[in-house]
């Protein structure tokens, strides 16, 4: 079974995507005949810089890096990158003849890639969904460009799921948009989850932590709309500005608004740095006495389940989480020592950061549940089902004795 991947984001590259896609690829690897990845160049931040091969093999495994023009954060940047990765990606499968086509996308154009190879070699289509493109569309840009992308926005994505036959969601929050909208389409619930290297530090006892003079507040990740931590970091540095230093690690497109926005306010408990690598990363975890997690105030964020969540978890801190709808639920349905406010609201963040417990916790039934590896392996089986029931063929290193480990979620 020979099987095409489109992934924007492939390791090296930081971001949730690419840890995604690689911990799937090695997990689908041992279990089918080749396996072909179309990806990019690592782009994810402009201030983050690591090399790879164009090509890249590794036994049954090749990985395409398509070069992109330089960009940032902004719109019509994406749009240029991504158009430059897609028509690339078609040179390269063009002619060629695979099994499955799978696609693992947050931004549509990813999963309307794989929709158009699939549709002209007439290949079965499973997508990878980590965001409702169109309903972040809607909630994020200005009311009069919503206006003009919004409608070629919908034909896109009705024509990339309607054309898929296996869709899985990462989000239980999306099923009622997507089951109202493709009635057909068979889904599936492989969630996010924790990678080796938090799982490695995982505490195995309480400690306390902190101190009575200075508290570390760490955020880690994207620094854009979505996040939002313009809307709420430099009110509330400025409310615990007596014993509270924030770190914030990343970059993004409203950096320059969250600097214009801590100047206004007059921080100085605020420190911004860079991107980091993952073994770096881990270190200012570990180093933090609080994890920070927001996401700004839009209808479509209620339905998401960010994967920052399962780092941040697994390390055993507290946690002062900003979220709303389905990532509120899950945070206090599943992850003890997590205080949720309402995003944006300066005064809820203040009296839920009160309510912690300084202290390092094991939460161990969470990191076994959510423990990325076996997520991953379900999907690779998932993936090698759907492939042998629409090829007819049993793949390699498959047997009927695999046990298929299902992911269970809280109700709703």
């Amino acid at each position: 079974m020979k099987v095409l991947i489109f992934s924007f984001y492939y390791q090296p590259d930081l971001c949730a995507g690419s840890f995604r896609c690689t911990a799937l690829v090695e997990q689908l690897s041992p279990l089918v005949t080749e396996i072909e990845v179309i990806t990019t160049m690592p782009n994810r931040y402009a201030s983050f810089g690591v090399d790879a091969p164009p090509v890249e093999r590794n036994g049954n495994v090749t990985v395409r890096r398509i070069p992109l023009p330089a960009h940032k954060s902004g719109m019509f940047d994406q749009m240029k990158a991504f158009i430059t990765y897609c028509r690339a990606a078609l040179g390269l499968v063009s002619g060629k003849q695979y099994d499955i086509v799978f696609s693992t996308s947050s931004r549509l154009f990813t999963a309307f890639l794989g929709a158009i190879v699939a549709s002209r070699s007439k290949t079965p289509l499973y997508l990878d969904i980590r965001d409702i493109f169109v309903d972040t569309l809607n909630n994020v840009l200005s009311p009069k460009i919503s206006w003009l992308a919004g409608p070629v926005s919908s034909i896109v994505e009705h024509f990339t799921f309607s054309r898929a036959e296996r869709i899985n969601l990462v989000s239980k929050g999306f099923s009622a948009y997507f089951k109202k909208r493709y009635t057909t389409i068979e889904y599936r619930w492989f969630t996010n989850g924790i990678d080796d290297e938090f799982l490695r530090v995982v505490p195995d006892t309480i400690q306390r932590q902190g101190s009575n003079t200075e508290i570390t507040i760490l955020y880690a990740g994207n620094i854009g709309e979505g996040q939002g931590l313009h809307t709420i970091v430099p009110f509330l540095a400025k409310k615990l500005d007596t014993n509270v230093k924030f770190r914030i690690i990343g970059d993004g497109g409203r950096k320059q608004q969250l600097i214009d926005e801590l100047e206004n306010c007059n921080v100085k408990n605020v420190t911004l740095l860079p991107p980091v690598n993952r073994e770096l990363l881990i270190a200012e975890y570990m180093n933090a006495d609080v994890l920070f997690l927001h996401l700004n105030d839009y209808p479509a964020f209620k339905k998401v389940l960010p994967s920052k969540i399962f780092e941040y978890a697994a390390s055993g801190k507290p946690i002062l989480a900003g979220v709303s709808g389905y990532s509120a639920d899950f945070l206090t349905m599943e992850v003890n020592n997590c205080a949720v406010f309402y995003p944006s609201d300066t005064q809820q963040a203040v009296e839920a950061f009160a309510g912690l417990k300084l202290t390092t916790t094991p939460r161990t039934t969470f990191t076994e549940k959510y423990a990325r590896r076996a997520i991953m392996k379900a999907m690779a089986l998932d993936i090698v089902e759907f492939g042998s029931s629409n090829v007819g063929e049993v793949p390699i290193a498959y047997s009927p004795c695999d046990e298929r480990r299902r992911v269970s979620y809280p109700k709703k």
